[in-house]
């Protein structure tokens, strides 16, 4: 079975920053592996472990940049990857779920995986929708918020976390496509030994023509039109004394405001 995980590389802003035009400007970021998709690189990873996957093959959409992010995907145990971009993707500022679900589907389509992790949700733009978008191009079951997988022949059993901390356990015949909640598993550290590995696997570049596509792929209805940062406000009030002191003058305030019984 060949298991395929979508990963992406995102940025955190420093604490103190500048906005340059539409964006942070790039001194103030550090890149990072998205933090949903480090569970389901692990998961991914597990099931190999596990003799469930014979191939484990990560897909990131991103510049040059990323290979460093994608090469600890790589330290933890994927067995290669590919990175999907060119000047047109490059050129086409902010990728929306469609957009990213049509390249996605396009890698899909020549790797013929059985199984699709995804992370839930990207905390940059935090899209998520990609990999249920994805499923319903390329005709997979899917499952959504997985936070309990457990494989038997070619049955995904899964727990999903619904809304109001109700779970559901559901079944779902592969091929499908999973999204991987947080807390479904223990991430690893890569290995000093994992490291060094992952100098010598494979990141294979794919542009929108190896992959049978053209620059109209990457046209979107969706532009960025401003960055910045909201102005907060504030009208907390700080009592000052000893505790019986605030609480008496706590439950003044509230008793203005009409809080608590008379």
């Amino acid at each position: 079975m060949k298991v395929l995980v979508t990963v992406k590389e995102v940025a955190e802003a420093a604490d103190d920053f500048e906005i340059d035009g539409l964006d942070i400007a790039p001194e103030y970021l550090e890149y990072d592996l998205n933090e949903w998709d480090e569970y389901a690189v692990e998961a991914a990873v597990q099931l190999g472990e596990d003799g469930h996957a014979d191939e484990v093959v990560s897909v990131t959409i991103g510049p040059e940049r990323t290979e460093e992010t994608i090469r600890m995907a790589l330290a933890k145990g994927v067995d290669r990857a590919i990175r999907v971009w060119d000047d047109d993707i490059g050129g086409a500022g902010l990728l929306d779920v469609e957009t990213k679900a049509e390249l996605l589907e396009a890698v899909v389509a020549e790797e013929d995986p059985d199984l699709v992790l995804t992370g839930v949700q990207a905390n940059d733009d935090g899209f998520g929708a990609t990999g249920v978008t994805l499923a319903e191009r390329i005709g997979f079951e899917w499952a959504a918020v997985v936070n309990d997988l457990e494989l038997e022949d070619a049955v995904a059993k899964v727990h999903r976390e619904l809304e109001g901390g109700v779970e559901e356990h559901t079944e779902v015949d592969l091929p499908a496509v999973l999204t991987i909640q947080t807390g479904i598993n223990e991430p690893r550290y890569a290995s000093l030994r994992g490291i060094r590995q992952a100098q010598s696997k494979e990141i294979a570049h794919q542009t929108l023509a190896d992959l049978g596509l053209d620059a109209s792929t990457v046209e979107s209805p969706i532009g960025m039109t401003a960055m910045y940062e909201p102005e907060t406000e504030s009208d907390a009030t700080i009592f000052e004394g000893d505790a019986e002191e605030t609480a008496v003058k706590l439950a003044s305030v509230l008793r203005e405001k009409g809080v608590g019984a008379e």
